[in-house]
């Protein structure tokens, strides 16, 4: 059976205000209708003023994305009623939208095309409470989004996934969306069909995924539901479904709307939009992921998993590079990065490195010259990084230089030798493993300072004997 899925995606843009007036649009974790004015509650005579940042930020968007740019584009109001939309509509855009025709390319290759990219205001949030009670907190309402609709040509729940990933990861390296999907800055909507021949099937709208394996797990869902349906000789309904976290099924929610049903009209507080090539061309694009990962590839000759890593964020792809300049080892730096700098981010839950690119290079160089072992090193990086310090104050500071002298290593490694002699004699009847004992023994004694290649050199000098 073929599964076709499109996608509806809404990004909240980065801006400090709301699309249409000055009330702040950073508003989580604020108490509740304490960023909200007379405009974004809907209140009679308040006009709305459009928000030339949110239409830059839509701008790379679109650009980043491929698009065609009309010059000219027009809000309307899209009505329904609802709780959290105060006024009754939503400003949007409808049939001119603000850009048209792009595509994403997917990191195995594959072109999906964008169907249109168009700027709206965000709705509030229902709260839900035990007893029962439904609140509303308009913080949300009127904050700026972008809806990038994509064409119905992804063909599984794996490569919606795909895209979504790859979506989020050009809006954050334009750094106009956090693409926190848990927080609702970045949203999804699927439109996915199943047929046993190459028609399209009856659409079906899945709502509430509110993360990429919440999208794929919807979607593999549904595919199953709806080809049992199929199987069993029934029809698909077409409507709007939720997705269950816990229970991992999709759920009815309403039936399908068309666009007929929220009776678009042209909004007429607002002038139409016009977008000519001088603007266009003060937009400054950064190196996007797909670009970035070729030219990885094609300048270090990392392994694709290197480079999947390195360039999924921005800062990290951009440290990388600080680095490489100045220790020109491009896989070495990816080594050591990937193991030591991710994992202190991920500690402190942040992408921004408090540790020079300079400091970083000056750790491996090192190691490379044998000042300090590699277990050191860690250690090195983990305290320059939480610090500031340079790398040679800490070694001088805490006297972590490597312990290179013979005559040392030999009476410790005498000594290891003697107080392990179940590892002695296992070595001399041919368990090779027991010297990587031994030498993890050497270098526990030293602190992780002792010489690698000379510790094991000596151990096997004094067990051959």
């Amino acid at each position: 059976m073929r599964t076709v899925i499109g996608l509806e995606v809404h990004a909240q843009l980065l801006t400090k205000t709301k699309l249409f007036c000055s009330c702040s649009a950073e508003y989580f974790g604020a108490p509740p209708n304490t960023h909200t004015c007379p405009v974004c509650l809907g209140m009679p005579g308040a006009l709305p003023v459009l928000n030339e940042r949110a239409v830059e930020y839509a701008l790379m968007a679109a650009l980043a994305l491929h698009c065609e740019i009309p010059q000219r584009s027009t809000f309307a109001r899209k009505n329904y009623f609802y709780p959290d939309l105060p006024k009754g509509y939503q400003i949007s855009q409808f049939d001119e939208p603000l850009a048209i025709r792009g595509f994403v390319e997917l990191p195995t290759g594959k072109r999906v095309r964008i169907r249109r990219v168009h700027l709206e205001e965000d709705a509030g949030k229902l709260l839900h409470t035990e007893t029962g009670v439904s609140l509303v907190d308009f913080n949300r309402a009127g904050v700026p989004l972008i809806e990038i609709v994509s064409e119905p040509e992804l063909s599984s729940p794996k490569e919606a996934r795909l895209y979504m990933e790859e979506l989020r990861r050009i809006l954050r390296y334009l750094g106009v969306c956090s693409g926190d999907m848990e927080e609702g800055s970045l949203r999804c909507d699927a439109n996915i069909s199943v047929s046993p021949d190459a028609q399209l099937g009856t659409k079906i709208e899945v709502k509430n995924m509110n993360s990429f394996k919440a999208v794929e797990a919807a979607l593999d869902y549904e595919v199953r539901r709806q080809r049992q349906i199929l199987e069993r000789g029934g029809s698909v309904v077409q409507e709007t479904r939720l997705w269950n976290e816990k229970t991992g099924e999709t759920e009815p929610m309403r039936a399908k709307e068309e666009s007929e049903d929220y009776r678009y009209f042209p909004d007429p507080d607002l002038v139409p939009l016009q977008i000519d090539d001088s603007w266009k061309q003060k937009i400054d694009l950064p190196e996007l992921p797909a670009a970035k990962r070729a030219r990885f590839a094609q300048e270090y000759q990392l392994p694709e998993y290197d480079i999947a890593v390195l360039t999924e964020e921005r800062p990290i792809a951009e440290y990388f590079e600080a680095v490489v300049k100045l220790y020109q080892h491009p896989k070495d730096v990816s080594n050591w990065m990937m193991s030591e700098l991710l994992r202190l981010l991920k500690e402190q839950r942040s992408l921004e490195i408090p540790m020079k690119p300079e400091h970083f290079a000056q750790v491996l160089q090192m190691v490379r010259s044998g000042q300090i072992t590699r277990t050191v090193a860690k250690d090195v990086i983990e305290e320059s990084f939480k610090t500031g310090k340079a790398p040679q104050e800490i070694v001088r500071e805490k006297g972590l230089g490597q312990i290179s002298d013979e005559g040392l290593l030999a009476e410790i490694v005498t000594k290891v030798l003697a107080e392990n002699p179940k590892a002695v004699a296992d070595f001399r009847a041919g368990k090779e493993a027991a010297l990587g004992f031994l030498q993890g023994q050497v270098m526990k004694a030293t602190s992780g300072k002792a010489d690698p290649h000379k510790v094991r050199a000596l151990l096997l000098e004094k067990l051959r004997h």
